[in-house]
């Protein structure tokens, strides 16, 4: 089955973000007012039809929890597109005057009333109507009528028709931007650069991206879009998380900089170098090779400190190196450890079909390997340059490890709970990135013909390349 209906939505969400980014966080706005006063209604007037009937739905035979925890959990990995619109923020980031402090106030701002909204919305339906008796296409509707109020349909209506403008608008705003930012980095072709003059928007990617999105609504189900977008979701959050503990512990000792700093990077190395040899006693004026200059150079030579003193620095110098090299290489172990520690649990835990000793053989080893993680990461010393990685800093993540290592876990929970026809999809969708990086990315990456510097210089080249320029 087709749905030209979604298909013709998605294109003109699509040319009416192609206005520019205010007018379309105008529009995503006053969607936004529409569904929030929606939901304020469903649970305000749900929560009075609740009083008033006593709350039939929790009165069911079965329970209130008849599939358990793993249905629960595989409810939520099917729905977890629902907080796809929270990555938009950090999507958008050029977009704000203050990235360091409102990114994350906007995120946890976001999150949080989202969060209570959706759970006082579940908390008042699921009340209602008995789960067995919704239906399964229009549930706030049907229970709201079963209760004889069917004029509350046209107020969900116009709520639900907001909140999917409001969603599109949300989930294709992002990828632009994503676009954007690969073809700036030479992993897509430039045709994705072009930014329109006068709406400031990226008009190629934002069509590239709607043309896309319409083809999909168009020949797949409901059902299917939303498990491919839980996957992506889930998969970027769990990257994340592992890239906090990379960066905390295990951050690149060196960063790649453009050629266009090449001036820069230059004029560092020969003032580092020149400062060096001043440092050492040497005149970097002059080359030790000068036949003009004695060979054993003045006789009053001032000698700072004995030998045994230079010989005690060297070896500490040497212990403290080795120590740090003992550090990186233990935590970037631990790290690979947890993720195959939280497959292994997860896997075992949702594969009912295992025998009871496999099962709990693998819940023990990969608890066992989350539990030690969690323990030598507490206990080894963190990065030094975990505050300032790359030359700008900014927003820092609290409770690492615990909160990093939590939230692998539960994606990774999420993510075994979908099907396996969700799964195949995204592999496909996976390959053909995988097809356009070695075909085209691969050969024009921006880090082919980059310059990797130390990452304790590159807030000094900076500051000198803004000096030159």
């Amino acid at each position: 089955m087709v749905d030209p209906c979604a298909a013709a939505l998605v294109l003109i969400v699509t040319g009416f973000l192609c206005l520019g980014i205010k007018e379309s966080a105008l529009a995503q706005g006053i969607a936004t007012a529409v569904n929030v006063f929606a939901m304020l209604f469903v649970i305000i007037a749900g929560g009075y039809l609740g009083f008033k009937t006593g709350w039939t739905g929790y009165e069911v035979p079965t329970g209130y929890f008849p599939f358990g925890v793993d249905g629960m959990l595989a409810g939520s990995a099917t729905v977890f597109f629902s907080y796809i619109g929270f990555d938009t923020v950090a999507s958008t980031a050029e977009e704000a005057k203050n990235p360091k402090r409102d990114l994350p106030l906007g995120i946890a701002l976001s999150l949080s009333i989202c969060c209570c909204l959706y759970m006082l919305v579940s908390i008042v339906i699921v009340g209602l109507v008995p789960y067995y008796a919704m239906d399964p296409d229009t549930p706030i509707s049907s229970a709201f009528a079963s209760n004889g109020m069917q004029w509350a349909a046209y107020i969900i209506t116009v709520g639900a028709v907001t909140a999917l403008i409001s969603t599109l608008m949300g989930s294709i705003l992002p990828q632009p931007q994503i676009l954007m930012a690969m073809a700036r980095d030479g992993l897509l072709p430039s045709f994705f650069l072009d930014v329109n003059k006068h709406t400031q928007v990226p008009v190629n990617s934002t069509l590239a991206t709607g043309i896309v999105a319409s083809i999909l609504a168009f020949f797949m189900d409901v059902s299917q879009l939303a498990g491919m977008v839980s996957v992506g979701t889930l998969l970027a959050f769990t990257m994340v998380a592992v890239s906090v503990l990379i960066l905390r512990y295990v951050p690149p000792d060196e960063v790649p900089l453009p050629l266009s700093l090449q001036e820069s990077i230059d004029s560092y190395k020969l003032r580092h170098n020149s400062d060096a040899q001043m440092i050492n006693g040497e005149n970097p004026a002059k080359s030790p090779g000068d036949p003009c200059l004695p060979l054993l150079g003045e006789k009053n030579v001032a000698v700072d400190c004995t030998v045994v003193e230079k010989l005690e620095a060297l070896s500490s110098f040497t212990a403290g190196t080795l120590d740090e090299e003992n550090r990186r290489k233990i935590a970037g172990w631990t790290i690979m450890l947890i993720c195959v520690g939280a497959f292994m649990l997860t896997f075992a835990a949702s594969n009912l079909w295992f025998s009871s000793l496999i099962r709990f053989t693998l819940c023990g080893a990969g608890g066992l390997l989350l539990l030690s993680g969690l323990v030598i990461l507490t206990c080894i010393d963190q990065d030094d340059e975990r505050h300032n990685f790359g030359h700008a800093g900014g927003f820092i993540c609290p409770f690492v490890p615990l909160l990093p290592i939590s939230c692998i876990l539960i994606n990774v929970y999420l993510l075994i709970n979908l099907e396996v026809a969700t799964w195949v999809r995204v592999s496909v969708w996976l390959m053909v990135g995988v097809l356009i990086y070695i075909f085209y990315g691969r050969r024009h990456s921006s880090l082919l013909n980059a310059i990797y510097v130390p990452k304790a210089h590159v807030d000094e080249i900076y500051r000198s390349s803004g000096a030159i320029l």
